[in-house]
């Protein structure tokens, strides 16, 4: 199966802007410069301030590399769904992979003290503390990340 780009659905409405887009990757690490075009797309429609925009540009980057790294493997058969919507105040981005899920308790914390010098565990630290909410479903196999636009 070959990877659409740009699917898009926009639509605004006078007091809820709302915003859709799905896009299919490849399990590249290639694929994450569309990712990137992503981000600045929406920054520069909504107007994200340099330091709102940094956040949800390494969140988001963090979730789509675990997805191609751990979740695909970089399996070039395996795909990498992203879907993006700003609706009520909140950007909502969904990242699944086709790959076996994880369990999020068994991701070991980089800020303990054991743990301090391995790599494992910073790409989803990072995602937890730069969104306003973080959510998996699907045993691991997606991750849901939720950044409040009320502030920005």
């Amino acid at each position: 199966m070959k990877p659409t780009q740009y699917i898009s659905k926009n639509a605004v409405e006078r007091d809820n802007p709302r915003f859709e887009k799905f896009i299919l990757l490849e399990s590249k690490t290639e694929s994450l410069l569309i990712v990137e075009k992503l981000i600045d797309e929406i920054s520069g429609r909504y107007k994200f301030g340099q330091k709102f925009y940094g956040k949800i540009l390494v969140a988001v980057m963090e979730s789509v590399q675990n997805a191609i790294k751990h979740g695909n493997a970089f399996d070039p058969q395996k795909l990498v769904d992203l879907r993006v919507k700003i609706a009520d105040n909140k950007l909502v981005i969904v990242t699944r992979d086709q790959g076996n899920g994880f369990d999020i308790n068994s991701v070991p914390d980089p800020t303990a003290l054991f743990y301090i010098t391995e790599s494992s565990g910073r790409g989803t630290f990072l995602m937890k503390k730069l969104s306003d909410e973080l959510n998996y479903y699907e045993g691991g196999r997606v991750s849901e990340l939720i950044f409040n636009l009320s502030a920005v």
